[in-house]
């Protein structure tokens, strides 16, 4: 029986920028790593809430740009309390919103912005009627 997401997963260009955007920027947990057979750093966990993570891959290089249409990762969202809490916060860290916070075609609140790696990352206020507090 399915009980949840467990984790999304990332190979990152720059694990310092990504470990500083998402526990720094964001104020999540950097909540343990995983080294390889050769005892070096292979995966960073970060927590998004009990027993659900963003894995961080080593070695990617370039940066990921979903096209229109392209079949794969598109993006991922993280619930909030506030999007205009959220996103006063990623602008005093001096991040860019590619979207700044509206109401979403759903009806709820939403803002969005990319990774140090291009990853896109909704951050969603559900209204109280909205499917996604069900």
């Amino acid at each position: 029986m399915i009980k949840g997401i467990a984790h999304t997963a990332f190979v990152t260009g720059n694990m310092e920028k990504s470990l500083r955007f998402y526990c720094e920027d964001l104020g999540l947990e950097h909540a343990f790593q995983i080294k390889n057979d050769k005892d070096e750093p292979w995966i960073e966990y970060i927590r998004v809430a009990p027993r659900q993570y963003i894995e961080l891959f080593y070695g990617g290089s370039g940066v990921y740009e979903p096209q229109k249409q392209e079949i794969g990762p598109h993006h991922f969202c993280l619930l909030v309390d506030s999007v205009d809490d959220i996103a006063d916060r990623l602008k005093s860290r001096g991040l860019h919103l590619d979207t700044e916070p509206k109401r979403g075609v759903g009806q709820n609140r939403q803002c969005w912005v990319r990774d140090p790696d291009g990853n896109r990352i909704e951050f969603l206020e559900p209204d109280e009627d909205s499917p996604h507090n069900r």
